[in-house]
């Protein structure tokens, strides 16, 4: 089973295949999913600081682009399978902003 850590927040492993958005939440970290993981939003972004988050697809790109997300490391957590380990950095919170976390995304 892949090992997801947390900067500054821990490890825990994940069945292979699970979305990283509902891993983070399930492990309780506090992240943003505002469009319920559907790759509209961008407020569940993650700085991959290890590991292999697998190739972007279509929606991700796009919504990247049209919200001015350049950097390679910056991803969606709803748009990410797990796979392998990763270590990450959460880029929006529930915490810090203020903001619901927005609709529970589907598996």
């Amino acid at each position: 089973m892949p090992t997801i850590h947390v900067e500054g927040r821990g490890s825990f492993q994940v069945e292979e295949g699970t979305k990283l958005v509902l891993a983070l939440e399930d492990h309780g970290t506090d992240i943003l999913h505002r469009c319920g993981g559907n790759a509209r939003c961008t407020t569940c972004r993650v700085e991959v600081l290890s590991g292999d988050a697998g190739p972007m697809g279509e929606a991700e790109a796009a919504v990247r682009e049209a919200k001015g997300v350049t950097e390679p490391s910056i991803r969606l957590s709803c748009q990410i399978r797990v796979h392998s380990d990763l270590m990450v950095k959460p880029l929006m919170t529930v915490s810090e902003s203020g903001m619901d976390a927005g609709k529970r995304p589907v598996d």
